[in-house]
């Protein structure tokens, strides 16, 4: 194993500049993907503010009684789907209406009596806001007897599931598409270094090395550079997140288990391109 290991290194010394070539590429194409990754998490983010705001909006009849309201409350409470249930009496529904709608001030001030009914504001858990699930506590809701009426926003909860599928699809795509292009580049410094040693390696073979043990440093060195890359490819992705934070916006980098998944996709990629191009070219050498 020590000669192996020995060999898989000996190769960065014999063609250094080959070497830091591949690394560089491999980092590169990490680092885009890394880039698209890291829109992804921030606009992940930004929908998941978003996806706070959806809430279903239980109009009362007037002259529900108050703790007809609560004992709504309690069951509501009990849906899978529900994170917290908010009560908002008449009285309390007229104050914000005079703190937020600041036009209508004095169109509140001398009302007679409150037209303004009771409401139950239901906000739902993460993973359940979206439009099926909303839906569906509307219509259980609508079964209770004081519901007047019920508001959730349904167009712009369709508009939010379908921006969520469209970056989904988007995501996919674009990081297939580059990491099929770090397999072809890992690939091509690999067939490249096979046939700078193709008389070692048939030297090798006369006296008695077996196939398995001359792929074995191709391996290992397609593994290398890959962890390499994926290692220049976090320093750039944080060289630009530094950048957009100081110059554009406040945005999130990777947490921990993100920067290991790029350095082991990095790994996978060395060892599974080197894998394909040494079966391929230790034939033809």
């Amino acid at each position: 194993m020590s000669l192996v290991i020995r060999e898989a290194f000996l190769s960065f010394r014999r063609a250094p500049s080959l070497s830091i070539l591949s690394i560089i590429t491999i980092g590169f194409a990490l680092f885009v993907v890394g880039l698209f990754g890291l829109v992804a998490l921030n606009f992940k983010e930004a929908l998941e503010e978003v996806g706070e705001r959806v809430e279903v909006v239980v109009y009362l009849t007037r002259g529900t009684p108050e703790t007809v309201a609560l004992a709504a409350y309690d069951d509501i409470l009990t849906f899978p789907e529900v994170e917290s249930v908010d009560f908002v009496s008449a009285d309390e529904a007229l104050v914000e209406a005079r703190e937020q709608l600041t036009e209508f001030q004095g169109l509140y001030s001398d009302l007679a009596t409150n037209p303004l009914p009771s409401s139950l504001g239901i906000k739902l858990k993460p993973g359940f806001r979206n439009e099926e699930s909303v839906r569906a506590v509307a219509d259980r809701v609508s079964g209770f007897r004081f519901a007047e009426d019920i508001q959730f926003g349904d167009d712009w909860i369709a508009t939010l599931d379908r921006v969520r599928n469209i970056a989904a699809i988007i995501g996919l795509v674009v990081g297939a598409a580059f990491a099929l292009a770090s397999i072809m580049i890992i690939g091509t410094t690999i067939r490249m270094t096979i046939i700078q040693r193709a008389r070692e390696i048939g030297i090798m073979r006369l006296v008695g090395a077996t196939d398995s043990f001359i792929r074995m440093p191709f391996l290992l060195e397609g593994v290398v550079k890959g962890a390499l890359g994926g290692v220049a490819a976090v320093g750039l992705n944080y060289a630009v997140f530094e950048l957009v934070n100081r110059t554009l916006l406040q945005a999130s980098f990777f947490g921990t288990e993100h920067i290991l998944l790029i350095v082991a996709f990095g790994i996978l990629l060395g060892f599974f391109a080197s894998v394909f191009s040494v079966r391929r070219h230790l034939r033809a050498v």
